[in-house]
């Protein structure tokens, strides 16, 4: 899961980024309107958009009406002063998806991010399924026929991206970027050591990591 965060005060910043990390998410930050903007621009493959409406350089209504005017329904939780109830109405209004009053508790925040990364899959559910592999993306869990696989925190982040993926190539610099976002630092042979021990867990029957030399890996389609 792979989370932006358009906030100004740095001490939130800092609080929201450690608190969303350590539940397993890999988290971007952005500290203006301009930037936020540049930055959904730029990525279309972030899962939330956390969105402080008071924002310099650009105003977060302003960001948010352009993110729906470019037709991307990106889940937004949006931020306002406790008394903003006028700004809260518009930015529901323009496509936010749910908001918090400052200030809030943590693990509130974290409960409404779940919810909306589900919700924003599509479904109630938020398991991935490939084949006889199932990955619960909250959960951090992934099952083989039902059997519990034990994956290390590296090697479940490495197997998020192939399954969100799947049958698309997949560089080492992708790879790289998400472990990097959590604050692994990460080098193009510890990849290689990584997608090694993974392939040694979850390779059974139709399940197959593809190398693309000087390239990168892909999770191999399943026929039906």
């Amino acid at each position: 899961m792979r989370i932006l965060i358009a906030e100004d005060d740095q001490v939130l910043a800092d609080g929201l980024m450690r608190s969303l990390r350590g539940a397993g998410a890999a988290v971007d930050h952005v500290a203006s309107g301009a930037e936020a903007d540049t930055a959904l621009l730029a990525n279309t493959e972030f899962d939330l958009l956390i969105l402080d409406l008071g924002l310099p350089r650009l105003h977060g209504l302003e960001v948010l009406r352009r993110l729906r005017a470019r037709g991307q329904t990106l889940p937004v939780l949006i931020l306002t002063a406790a008394d903003g109830v006028d700004e809260r109405v518009k930015g529901l209004d323009l496509g936010a998806d749910d908001y918090m009053a400052k200030p809030f508790a943590l693990t509130e925040l974290e409960a409404r991010v779940r919810a909306l990364t589900r919700r924003g899959m599509g479904a109630a559910s938020n398991v991935i399924r490939h084949g006889p592999l199932e990955y619960d993306q909250t959960g951090r869990v992934a099952h083989i026929d039902g059997k519990l696989i034990d994956l290390s925190a590296r090697e479940l982040g490495l197997l998020e991206v192939l399954l969100q993926r799947s049958g698309r190539l997949v560089s080492k610099e992708q790879l790289v970027e998400r472990l990097c976002e959590w604050g692994e630092e990460v080098s193009h042979n510890a990849i290689e050591v990584y997608i090694h021990r993974l392939r040694k867990k979850i390779e059974q029957g139709p399940i197959r990591i593809a190398t693309v030399r000087g390239l990168g890996y892909c999770l191999e389609k399943i026929q039906a």
